[in-house]
């Protein structure tokens, strides 16, 4: 939480005054900075911390607020939800903001949409809820607005379709997304209870008055005193920056005259400011001037069926007057095509966004700065002009030519744009012949709901009349953009071509090549060839059912408008009452506090005195000396720390583990792209930022040698980490032998595997402040507190016990809240050392993507033999690990990996695996580390295998199952007894439960009557090993007999708290005096302290919860030893014996009431196996390479599971995770091996419309495991490893497209293998179905006719 300067004092004048509420309470302000946002306000001058810096980009929805304002010319209410990152807080003058804690708390009691966040297990780290809340609760606000009948009681007028779309702006990396869309769906009228989810409410007979009560009238969102406040502030002023507000064009341009005559003044025109999440601002401005104020700017004027748009008209109001225009007559022709404009402008960006963001200031972004706008290409498809203001002077422009100008400056300012009236006119060509108009709209971009930037947009309009048994085109308008030129084209050489022709599939051919050349990406685009694929596809898609009305392609299938995005899934648990209350689904602990915004996290914490704020300087080269770093401006900084400002006797040190260290800071030599150079310190966080993202570092590489950026050149130059040889995999059996026992073999196939980023949704913090005899107080948002206490205290050179690290929760960590977190705390912690002052620094997000590092990228390669059956009889790998600059725990990865490689029976496995030194940023541990990639390698190799026999692949995977015999032979150990192998348990059990083969009968057929969507279905089993740590545990109960712990274990979202607050009550109980069964209410887990609880470890790994409860078990155990002979002898004196009369007698006996202890695993029995199978079923769009993931059936072992609903959370989560990493997410560098996916704009984690449509989970209770901790297994990371069915079902259908493929160009259509690359994203599919297919298709056609 940062500081910002403004001030409140007495009015000066009432035009000077800037008034607005917050959850209904009044303030007042009279100098504000105009570049503060309202979000820098909130979190720094209010106690509402619940709206959270996610991306600063307006692209993930943790900042959204409800913005509710009244119009006094309609005497009504406007109620929306904004990115409080991006609005400017002079810009909400008269304005009423509500927040989730202006909902409810725990004071005043908490909203049912709180409650129902909580109870339906929707909140796991807790970050994003209190954003996902705003969300729902503007959806909900709005839909009372609405003339539907009223609904029932405690209800609302909200569709489960809007319910749904209310969060698809709302980024989250922990659950999953489908508890949360049922929590939505529980307020929607027209939602069947029987069809949510698992929760707390009921377990059978679900009935709306079961949960908690809504009232749409709860809550005021706009207080009475603002109806009487002014609401235009004339003039804002702040040292040297004004913010104005014009009400009329002529006092505008006498604005900007005068203004422009003002030498060195740098002007900002404000509209919704959404532009600033795209193109981050680098500079401070001078004058602000407010447009939004000027009414012709802002109305919507309609003439028949022509429209005039006021340029700051936010999109959402644009697309609401759309469909209100068509709403008299949607048949009209001209009416359909402001709807189509209508449902394609729902698609671009989030709600939020298209709230606030100006139509006017979309396409001013694309013409000044190449903005890949979607308002530009479909408003260029029908005619639309636009007028402009220069100083007073007016000028209309077509849109083509206004795209076309020279870059506008701030003095240019855009009035309005045009929509003409679209209407077929007279045909030349027969009287009696009536025209047609078409109009089709087109978007590919990987997220269907919009919150993506599209590969390519279109926007097509054509007037068509049937003559002489065929059609003419009329007029052709065919508009693209958003394929790597300056702005949105018109394809002028191919509309020539179609006008006056009749269409037919050889005209349709050679328009689909003539599209290709005109929509030829600059150099530099990325994915080109495909960009003009997709041209190709929606020109075919437009023009072919005009020829033949029987074709189905149609792309235009509109997403925005199914009923729901989800389908209603199962979730079946088993609980155990053995052990209560432990097996219970108990409410996650603090789940409500989540979703009302008051859970502290590190940046929630209120900045102590003095308290200074921190932004990292990082290397942009990957090997190169750094010879000096400039500030573009230091009055706003107040030191530069690096590696020299260590103390004398301090290392440079920012991380460390077993493997070895990573610096704070580079030297006068950095190695890698990445790697940080110094620490810029501020008296604000945005002023540090600033700072950092301006300066300029001088380098030099003279008599360097070339840097390492790929394994190849590693390998060349031997440049390599040793792995321990107590972590070096073991092989098994001779592969020689393997090999010449085999039918066949496959040499040398290679895959690549690249790395993944954690985009937990609290970025990198830390807050260190300066303490009595020179000690240091930290606070981290990291998964393991006792390595940051080290690290820091090696750093400034003082003994550990001088360095006090707390951690209370962690808003995600997935592991890059381990390593990656030491520097951020070490780099707070020496500024503060340095300038004796409190220091924090909270990371921006693309910075942190850029010093993240991620997971490990790989190159595989394999050699297999087997048999004609498909029996693997010889496996050898040889892996190629990119570590990066660093060891961090790269060294471990191979042991991971072989881990999971194995669930199958390889035979002889044998693998040459090198841990590859290069000059990019370390990587570190991701969520499933080494196992995803082995998993997946060993799902590529029966796929090969399969293919290479003609086999059905799902017959290979039984064929190498493990027998319990061959599972020992290559897990020793951690195989366990012959019951705990459940895998062919559950493989079966699968079969059934997804009606698996039926499924693949119903996928064949749908593939034999469809040319353009085809579908894959893939069962896919998984096996990992995971082992416990030893792990510390305190429990003691205080004079009221409330119970405290605390546990080495650091909460990050998965449950941990939550368990271990069960296994204490639990344990505690077996006291068995009366009262003990409300134990569970009478404990708290308190935050982590390296001080308080040594030896506290890493929380990784999936088991770290079960070792918690573990040693929280032995503290028990003790305690109640202690106090069951105390009970007897107060029994004996008292009869009954309370809870509370206990530990007053255990008081006054002077009872020892705490207890510590140190759990340490067994050896033999501190590793073993979790099993899981999935079955996923993925539809994909031969034309754009849309894969639609239809369903997903999982079935996952937790054994007995210590929280079913916890747990359930944890297999969606990591498996949604998953998807990401196989389908979506692209972490992508540049040729010096620095990121550039750097942003929400350009890295795509899975939203709830890129989730399996239904997602069904059965957490299976395997019974007894004695040597588990009440028999129970982990649930963390193993799921994420089953999202490779989705990628292997997308496989099985490009497998049948490339088949239909080769049938058009008259070949066989033989199973020849095909490596499909991890992503699969959207390219990439459409590359392997082809193309060129579109014109394969037609020269079959051609063919076929002649």
């Amino acid at each position: 939480m940062e500081d910002t300067q403004l001030t409140s004092t007495q009015p000066l004048k009432h035009s000077q005054t800037l008034v607005f509420a917050v959850n209904g309470e009044r303030v007042e302000l009279t100098s504000v900075d105009p570049s503060t946002t309202l979000l820098q306000f909130l979190r720094s001058h209010t106690r509402f911390k619940s709206v959270k810096l996610g991306c600063g980009e307006g692209g993930c929805g943790a900042c959204n607020v409800l913005l509710s304002k009244f119009d006094t010319k309609l005497k009504q209410l406007e109620d929306y939800t904004v990115s409080s990152c991006l609005t400017l807080l002079c810009s909400i003058n008269g304005c009423s903001i509500t927040t989730t804690e202006g909902l409810g708390n725990i004071k005043d009691g908490f909203h049912s949409i709180h409650q129902r966040f909580a109870g339906f297990h929707a909140s796991q780290c807790g970050f994003c809820t209190p954003g996902m809340c705003v969300s729902l609760f503007s959806a909900l606000v709005n839909s009372e607005k609405t003339c539907r009948p009223e609904p029932a009681f405690g209800s609302s007028k909200l569709t489960a379709s809007e319910a749904e779309k209310s969060i698809s702006g709302n980024l989250c990396r922990c659950t999953g997304y489908r508890p949360i869309a049922d929590v939505c769906k529980s307020f929607a009228a027209d939602v069947d209870m029987e069809d949510l989810g698992l929760n707390s409410f009921w377990k059978k007979d679900a009935k709306l008055n079961k949960l908690p009560l809504y009232d749409s009238k709860q809550i005021t969102t706009y207080p009475e005193f603002l109806k009487k406040e002014s609401k235009s502030t004339a003039v804002l002023n702040y040292q040297d920056k004004t913010w104005y507000s014009p009400v009329s064009v002529e006092e505008l341009g006498s604005l900007l005259e005068s203004i422009s005559a003002e030498n060195g003044m740098t002007v900002k025109l404000v509209a919704g400011n959404t532009g600033t999440g795209y193109y981050q601002e680098t500079e401070y401005y001078n004058k602000y001037i407010d447009l939004r104020c000027i009414p012709e700017l802002s109305e919507i004027k309609k003439a028949g069926s022509r429209i005039e748009i006021g340029a700051t008209v936010s999109i959402s109001k644009l697309i609401f007057a759309l469909k209100e225009h068509t709403k008299d007559d949607p048949t009209k022709e001209d009416d359909v095509v402001l709807k189509k404009i209508a449902s394609h402008l729902e698609k671009i960006a989030s709600e939020s966004i298209r709230n606030v963001a100006s139509v006017g200031g979309n396409l001013v972004m694309a013409q000044r700065k190449n903005f890949p706008s979607d308002i530009a290409t479909v408003l260029l498809a029908v005619n639309s002009r636009v007028t402009i203001l220069t100083g007073v002077k007016k000028e209309t422009l077509t849109l083509e030519e206004f795209l076309e100008k020279p870059a506008l400056d701030s003095r240019n300012v855009l009035l309005s744009v045009f929509i003409p009236c679209l209407r077929p006119t007279k045909n030349g060509y027969s009287k009696n012949v009536k025209s047609k108009l078409l109009f089709e709209t087109y978007r590919a971009s990987p997220r269907p709901l919009g919150n993506a930037l599209a590969y390519l947009n279109a926007a097509f309009s054509a007037e068509v009349c049937n003559v002489n048994d065929g059609v003419v085109i009329n007029r052709i308008q065919l508009a693209f953009g958003s394929f790597g030129v300056k702005h949105a084209i018109r394809a002028s050489t191919v509309e020539k071509y179609l006008v006056g022709k009749k269409l037919s599939v050889d005209l349709i051919s050679e328009a689909v090549k003539l599209i290709r050349v005109a929509i030829s990406p600059e150099n530099g685009t990325s994915d080109p060839a495909y960009r003009s694929s997709l041209a190709a596809s929606f020109l075919f898609d437009f023009l072919m059912p005009i020829v033949d009305p029987e074709i189905s392609s149609r792309l235009t299938i509109d997403d925005c408008e199914r009923t729901t995005l989800l389908s209603p899934a199962k979730q079946v648990i088993e609980s155990s009452h053995e052990h209560y209350p432990v097996g219970e689904p108990v409410i996650k602990s603090g789940a409500t506090i989540q979703a009302s915004g008051e859970a502290v996290f590190v940046d929630d914490i209120p900045s102590p005195l003095n308290c200074l704020h921190g932004a990292f300087i990082y290397s942009t080269k990957p090997l190169a000396r750094v010879k000096s770093i400039k500030l573009k401006s230091e009055k706003d900084v107040n030191a530069v720390v690096t590696f020299q400002d260590i103390p004398k006797g301090g290392a440079n040190i920012g991380a460390i583990n077993h493997f070895g260290t990573d610096p704070l800071f580079s030297n006068e030599l950095t190695q890698c792209a990445g790697q940080r150079i110094a620490f810029a310190v501020a008296e604000t966080q945005k002023n540090a930022d600033m700072a950092a993202g301006t300066a300029t570092v001088d380098y030099d590489i003279e008599d360097l040698e070339p840097p390492i950026l790929t394994v190849e050149q590693a390998v060349e130059k031997s440049s390599f980490f040793e792995v321990p040889l107590v972590l070096t995999p073991s092989q098994v059996g001779d592969f020689s032998k393997g090999m010449a026992e085999s039918d066949y073999q496959i040499h040398s196939a290679e895959i690549k595997l690249p790395s993944q980023y954690y985009f937990y949704m609290e970025s990198q913090t830390a807050l260190a402040v300066p303490d009595e005899d020179n000690c240091m107080v930290v606070y981290s948002s990291s998964q393991v507190p006792e390595l940051v206490q080290r690290v820091i205290s090696r750093c400034l050179n003082i003994p550990e016990h001088n360095v006090r690290v707390i951690t209370r929760r962690v808003g995600g960590g997935f592991g890059g809240k381990g390593s990656k977190a030491m520097p951020v705390a070490a780099a707070c912690a020496l500024a503060a050392y340095k300038l004796r002052r409190p220091v924090r620094t909270y990371v921006n997000r693309k910075t942190d993507m850029i010093l993240a590092g991620g997971r490990h990228p790989m190159k595989i390669n394999y050699t297999i033999g087997f048999k004609s059956n498909g029996k693997i009889t010889a496996l050898h790998l040889d892996v190629l690990i990119n570590a990066g600059m660093s060891p961090d725990v790269s060294p471990v990865i191979p042991w991971k990996l072989v881990g999971s490689l194995k669930k199958y029976n390889f035979g002889a496995l044998s693998f040459d695996i090198k841990v590859c030194k290069t000059n990019h940023s370390s990587k570190s541990a991701m969520r499933a580390p080494g196992e995803v990639q082995g998993s997946y390698i060993a799902e590529a190799v029966i796929e090969h295998v399969a293919t290479h026999l003609s086999l059905d692949v799902g017959l290979v995977r039984e064929m190498n199952f493990h027998s319990y015999d061959s599972l020992k032979l290559y897990y020793g150990n951690s195989a366990g007894d012959p019951l705990e192998y459940t895998l062919p348990t559950i493989w079966d059990k699968l079969m059934k439960s997804s009606n698996f083969d039926s499924r693949v009968e119903m996928v064949n057929k749908f593939n034999k009557n469809n040319i353009w969507r085809k579908k894959g279905i893939s069962r896919v089993p998984i096996l990992q090993n995971v082992s416990l740590r030893p792990t510390p545990g305190r429990v003691s109960i205080l004079q009221d007999g409330s119970v405290v712990v605390e546990v080495g274990g650091i909460e990050l979202g998965q449950g941990l708290w939550t368990k271990v607050k069960q296994m204490t009550a639990y344990c505690l109980s077996a006291v068995k005096c009366d009262g003990t069964h409300g134990l569970l209410e009478k404990v708290r887990v308190i935050q982590a302290d390296a001080l308080s609880m040594v030896q506290g470890g890493l929380t990784a790994g999936s088991t770290t919860s079960e070792a918690s409860c573990e040693a929280i078990r032995l503290c028990c155990n003790v305690l109640v030893e202690r106090l069951v002979s105390l009970k007897e002898k107060v029994k004996e004196q008292m009869g009954s014996v309370s809870w509370e009369l206990l530990i007053m007698q255990a008081n006054m006996k002077s009872v020892n009431l705490s207890a510590s202890s140190y759990f340490v695993p067994e050896f033999t029995s501190r590793s073993y196996i979790n099993y899981g199978a999935a079955v996923s079923e993925v539809e994909v769009n031969l034309l754009t390479g849309e894969t639609k993931m239809l369903q997903t059936d999982i079935i996952y072992d937790c054994g007995q599971s210590l929280n079913p609903a916890v747990d359930l959370g944890q297999v969606e989560g990591a498996f949604v995770q998953g998807i990401g990493f196989f389908m979506l997410e692209e972490y992508l560098t540049n040729s010096d091996g620095l990121v550039v996916a750097d942003s929400t704009w350009t890295y795509k984690i899975p939203t709830i419309d890129t989730i399996p449509k239904q997602l069904n989970v059965h957490i299976l209770n395997s019974g007894h495991h004695k040597d588990r901790v009440l028999s129970s297994k982990a649930s963390g990371e193993p799921p994420l490893l089953l999202a490779a069915s989705v990628h292997c079902a997308t496989r099985a259908a490009i497998k049948e497209a490339r088949n239909q493929l080769d049938s058009w160009k008259g070949l066989n259509g033989s199973d020849t293998f095909f490596e499909l690359d991890v992503p699969a994203t959207m390219p990439v599919v459409k590359t392997l179905c082809g193309l060129d297919n579109v014109e394969v298709y037609l020269q079959s056609l051609f063919m076929s006719r002649s």
